[in-house]
C-alpha cells in the first residue's frame, strides 16, 4: 500500500470522511468534523487515495512537534474499509514522519500491533451489544445495578430526551470529578452542540422529584455504535442514582437496534464496575508510545 503524509489543509474531506463511514472499524472520533473539534492540528497518512487513513492530531511545545490523544476522544489509529492486519498498522508507524519526535496515541480495537520501537499499554473499554430485547439484555444486568435502578425508580427519577447542550455543560462544570480548563469547556459546547445538529448526538436528563436537573448525559451515535461520550451528576443525582436510571432508560429506548453500546472504559474501577454491571464485556485496545526525542530532552522529562 502506498502511504502519503498529507496536510490537513490538503486532505479531501468528501473522501475522508466516506473512508471513515465506510471502515469496518470506522468510528465517530475520525470524522473530519469531529477532529477539527477536538484536536489543535491534525494531519494524515493516507493510503491507496483514501482506502485507509491515520490521522496524527500534533501539537508544538519547546519547537518539538509531537502527536498526542485529544481529549473526548477515546481511540483513534488506522481505518480502513479492508482487512487490517499487523504489518499494515505497523507500516503505518513507519509512515509517522521523522519530525514528530514523540507520539502518544490510542488505537482502536481493531489495530493489533507487534512493533519494537513502541511502547504498548493494554487498556480496556467495556461494550454492550443492543440487538436483543430490553427483557432479555436487563436481566444479565448486575444485582447491584438491578438495586440501584430500583432505588431511582422509588426517588421518582425521570428521564428527558433532548436537554440542551448548555444545561449539559452547566451541569458538568458545577460538578466536576476531574478539573478542565476552560478550553475543554468551549470543546465539549461545540462537539454537543454540532453533534445534536447533525442527528449524531442524543442528550437525556434526569430530573428528580422536585423537578430539579440532577443528572446528564451525551450519547454519540455513528457507525454502528453509541458512545457514552460525556455523563455528569450532582450529589442529589449520585444519591439518588440518577445516572442507573439515564443509562438504564438509554438502553430500553434502543434495545433490537444494531448498535453497540460503547462505554468509553475507566482505569477507575468504581467506574468500570459501574459498567460492567449493564452486562457490558471488556474489550482491549491499546495504548503506543513512540520516543524519539533526543536524549538531553529525555533527561528533562524526567
Amino acid at each position: 500500500m502506498k502511504i502519503a503524509y498529507v496536510k490537513r489543509n490538503d486532505i479531501n474531506t468528501t473522501k475522508w470522511d466516506a473512508c471513515i463511514a465506510q471502515s469496518v472499524n470506522g468510528m465517530v472520533y475520525a470524522y473530519s468534523w469531529y477532529l477539527d473539534i477536538v484536536a489543535e492540528n491534525w494531519d494524515a497518512l493516507i493510503g491507496n487515495e483514501y482506502e485507509a487513513v491515520f490521522p496524527l492530531t500534533f501539537n508544538t511545545k519547546f519547537g518539538i512537534s509531537y502527536v498526542y490523544q485529544p481529549f473526548f476522544t477515546q481511540q483513534l489509529g488506522l481505518f480502513s474499509a479492508g482487512h487490517i492486519t499487523h504489518e499494515l498498522v505497523s507500516k503505518f508507524f513507519d509512515a509517522i514522519p521523522e519530525h514528530f519526535r514523540f507520539v502518544a496515541v490510542n488505537l482502536n480495537t481493531f489495530n493489533k500491533l507487534s512493533y519494537p520501537k513502541a511502547k504498548v499499554i493494554p487498556r480496556v473499554t467495556y461494550h454492550l451489544d443492543l440487538i436483543e430485547p430490553y427483557p432479555a439484555i436487563s436481566s444479565r444486568y448486575s444485582n447491584n445495578t438491578k438495586r440501584n435502578i430500583s432505588k431511582a425508580v422509588a426517588y421518582n427519577v425521570g428521564v428527558i430526551k433532548g436537554l440542551s447542550a448548555q444545561k449539559l455543560i452547566e451541569l458538568k462544570k458545577g460538578n466536576q470529578i476531574v478539573p478542565l480548563k476552560q478550553k475543554h469547556f468551549d470543546t465539549l459546547i461545540k462537539l454537543v452542540t454540532h453533534s445534536v445538529a447533525n442527528g449524531v448526538g442524543e442528550v437525556y436528563g434526569a430530573y428528580d422529584k422536585h423537578n430539579e436537573l440532577c443528572g446528564g448525559v451525551l450519547f454519540l451515535k455513528s457507525n454502528g455504535k453509541a458512545i457514552y461520550l460525556l455523563a455528569s451528576s450532582t450529589a442529589e443525582g449520585k444519591s439518588n442514582r440518577a445516572m442507573f436510571a439515564l443509562v438504564d432508560h438509554f438502553i430500553q429506548q434502543n434495545a433490537e437496534s444494531h448498535l453497540v453500546l460503547d462505554f468509553e472504559g475507566s482505569n477507575v474501577e468504581s467506574v468500570a464496575r459501574f459498567y460492567a454491571g449493564f452486562g457490558g464485556s471488556p474489550c482491549e485496545y491499546n495504548h503506543i508510545i513512540i520516543n524519539r526525542l533526543p536524549w538531553y530532552v529525555n533527561l528533562f522529562r524526567r
